[in-house]
């Protein structure tokens, strides 16, 4: 049990997290089994995230002093577990999503997203998009597209030119 004192800490530790965090993803984790939570932390460490177990009337304080309009954790079903994602906003709702796929005991339940509270069909979109590095890539392909086949245009002109340089000289 945590005295008053350890509760307070831990509420403003909350608060500071979902302030900070790029989103933050409310999960329903009962039924996993606790090498489950364990594997399921792994991944989210890998892109810099957290997950945290929390007692509802804790989250919804916490809730409640980051000003995060309509949320409220004792509205949801099951026993909640926070999600904090600081480097990607996508990658904490990914990755849950992921590994719900395999797992029917883990739900996603909600998010916040720069201060708002998404539901669950919108925190199920939010794990949809997708991340950081692949919205990267398409932007470097979509540059590079058009760049590599005026390249290759202009080859042609040379391969033209050379072609027909050396039908003259035979």
């Amino acid at each position: 049990m945590l005295n008053k004192k350890q509760k307070q800490e831990l509420v403003q530790n909350i608060e500071d997290k979902i302030k900070t965090a790029k989103s933050v993803v409310f999960a329903d984790y009962k039924g996993l089994k606790m090498s489950d939570l364990k594997e399921l932390r792994s991944k989210l460490k890998g892109v810099k995230g957290v997950f945290k177990v929390v007692k509802k009337t804790l989250i919804d304080l916490a809730l409640k002093k980051a000003d995060v309009g309509d949320a409220s954790a004792k509205k949801m079903q099951g026993q909640i577990a926070l999600a904090f994602s600081d480097q990607d906003e996508v990658a904490a709702a990914k990755i849950i999503s992921d590994f719900s796929k395999k797992n029917e005991n883990l739900k996603i339940l909600g998010a916040i997203l720069e201060g708002k509270f998404l539901d669950e069909a919108g925190a199920k979109s939010l794990a949809k998009i997708p991340g950081r590095e692949q919205l990267l890539a398409n932007l470097v392909g979509s540059i590079a597209s058009p760049i590599s086949g005026f390249v290759s245009v202009l080859q042609g002109n040379l391969r033209g030119l050379v072609f027909v340089l050396s039908r003259i000289k035979k």
